[in-house]
C-alpha cells in the first residue's frame, strides 16, 4: 500500500511505531523495522553514548530504515543531530517543532526529517521551514497530548500544508489506517499499541494493566508535570493530584535529581534544558522542575515494573487492545485489516 510516506522514508507500509520514552528501545525499534513499519528509537532519556550504541544495536538486528526522536529545546541536540548523520539514520523525529537551523542541517545531511505536532500552525511553521512530512497527533495519543480529537485536527492539518501527513491518536487497526487515508494523511502513528506487543520490553505487569484498562480508565492530568498528560488512571495518579504544591515540588526535587544521574547531565546543563523549555513560553520555573517528575515516573513503571510507583503514558485506545501480537503479526494484521476495509466499502453506484 504505496503513499507518500512510504516512498519518502523507504519504508514497506505507511505505519509508524512512535518514539516512546522508556518504551522504543532497539529491541521494539528493529522488530517494527522488521516488519515493515518505521520503528523510531527514543534518544530523550539516553546519554550521546547510550544513544550512538543504541543504534548501532538496531543496525546489528535490521536493515530497514528506521528513525530517532531528538528533544529539539536539549541542550545537546546539535551533538545529537551528528550521532544521527555520522550513523547513517534514515529519519529524525522530535516531540517539539526543531528550529529552521536544525532541519536545513538534517536535510543538507540527507536525513528525513518529521516533527510531530499538536496543532495545524506548527504544522504550517515546520512545513514552511522545510520538513519533510509532519505526524500530527489528536487529544486521544498517549503521553503530553491536545484537546482537539484526531478526526478534526488531522484533516485541518492535510489542508493546510503541502507535505504527507502521519495521523497519531487512536490508532491500533487496519480501520484506522483506511480512515486517515480517507481523510488525505499518507500513513499513522501508533503507540500504545506498538508498546502492547511481544517485542516490547515494557514488564508483563504493567502490559497487564493495560490490557486490564476500559477506555474510561484512561485519564488527562496535570499533576506529573504541569502540562496536560494522558495516561492510565492508578492510585499514584489519584495521590499526585491530591498531594500539595510543596509536596509536589520536593518529590520533583528528587526527581531532577535522579534524573541528572541516569542522564549525566550536570546540574547547569539541566538549567540550560530548563531555560531552552521556557523559550517562548509562559511557563513557571515551578512547573519547568516538574518536568524532571515525567522520565522518573516512567522509568518506574516501564522498565522497573512498578505500577505503585510509576505513571502509564496512554492513548484512550488502550480500553480497546486485548492481546500481545509481536510486531511482525501486528502489522501483518492492520495491513490486511486495512486492504479488506477497503475492499468492503460500497461502490459510488450504491
Amino acid at each position: 500500500m504505496p503513499t507518500a510516506f512510504t516512498r519518502l522514508t523507504g519504508v514497506r507500509h505507511p505505519l509508524v511505531q512512535t518514539g516512546m520514552g522508556w518504551v522504543a528501545g532497539p529491541r521494539l525499534v528493529s522488530a517494527a523495522a522488521n516488519a515493515g513499519a518505521l520503528g523510531i528509537l527514543a534518544s530523550a532519556t539516553m546519554t550521546l553514548d547510550q544513544l550512538r550504541s543504541a543504534v548501532r544495536e538496531v543496525r546489528s538486528r535490521t536493515d530497514q530504515p528506521f528513525g530517532v526522536n531528538l528533544r529539539a529545546d536539549a541542550g545537546d541536540a546539535r551533538e545529537r543531530v551528528a550521532v544521527i548523520v555520522a550513523e547513517g539514520v534514515k529519519v529524525a523525529s522530535f516531540a517539539l517543532a526543531p528550529s529552521r537551523e536544525l532541519i536545513a542541517e538534517l536535510k543538507d545531511a540527507g536525513v528525513v526529517v518529521i516533527p510531530s505536532v499538536g496543532a495545524r500552525r506548527h504544522a504550517e511553521k515546520v512545513a514552511a521551514w522545510g520538513a519533510d512530512a509532519v505526524i500530527v497527533q489528536g487529544g486521544e495519543g498517549g503521553g503530553h497530548t491536545g484537546e482537539v480529537a484526531t478526526s478534526v485536527l488531522l484533516p485541518q492539518v492535510v489542508d493546510a500544508v503541502g507535505i504527507p501527513v502521519v495521523g497519531a491518536g487512536g490508532f491500533r487497526d487496519g480501520r484506522g489506517l483506511v480512515a486517515a487515508l480517507a481523510y488525505g494523511a499518507a500513513g499513522i502513528a501508533m503507540g500504545t499499541r506498538f508498546l502492547l506487543t511481544s517485542d516490547s520490553t515494557v514488564p508483563d505487569a504493567v502490559k497487564a494493566r493495560y490490557l486490564a484498562a476500559g477506555v474510561k480508565d484512561v485519564t488527562v492530568t496535570r499533576a506529573v508535570d504541569g502540562l496536560p498528560h494522558r495516561m492510565l488512571r492508578s492510585d499514584l495518579v489519584d495521590s499526585l493530584e491530591r498531594s500539595g504544591r510543596a509536596r509536589t515540588l520536593l518529590r520533583a526535587v528528587r526527581h531532577a535529581a535522579g534524573f541528572r544521574k541516569l542522564s549525566g547531565l550536570t546540574w547547569p546543563q539541566m538549567v540550560r534544558d530548563g531555560l531552552a523549555m521556557k523559550h517562548g513560553k509562559d511557563l513557571a520555573w515551578s512547573q519547568v522542575l516538574l518536568a524532571a517528575n515525567t522520565p522518573m515516573l516512567l522509568r518506574a513503571s516501564m522498565v522497573e515494573g512498578r505500577t505503585d510507583l510509576g505513571v502509564m503514558a496512554s492513548g484512550q485506545v488502550a480500553g480497546l487492545i486485548e492481546d500481545l501480537p509481536s510486531c511482525a503479526e501486528l502489522v501483518n494484521r492492520v495491513m490486511s485489516e486495512a486492504r479488506r476495509a477497503l475492499t468492503a466499502l460500497p461502490s459510488p453506484e450504491g
